[in-house]
């Protein structure tokens, strides 16, 4: 009967620890963005571009179905690429 009991207990633990991470847990939202020069890199903000830069975003996926693009580095700091060189804000 003890065995039972720990599988039990067990087994509701794991059932609690998961619904917590569950409940916790954020999405981690990414776009693509890419502009009107065609360079693209991945971006986690939609932040407020510059018009002349012409930003457009795609859903993560997007990249995958759309081979030819130049993919220049992603980065961590608000910014944009312009002609190759990373501005930022």
């Amino acid at each position: 009967m003890q065995k039972k009991s720990w599988l039990k207990t067990s087994l509701i633990g794991g059932l609690a620890a998961l619904g917590f991470i569950g409940a916790t847990a954020t999405s981690a939202s990414a776009w693509v963005a890419c502009n009107r020069f065609g360079e693209c890199w991945h971006v986690h903000h939609r932040w407020a571009y510059p018009a002349e830069v012409g930003i457009v975003f795609h859903a993560d996926g997007w990249r995958f179905a759309h081979p030819g693009w130049r993919w220049v580095g992603d980065r961590d700091d608000r910014g944009y690429w312009f002609h190759g060189a990373w501005r930022r804000f």
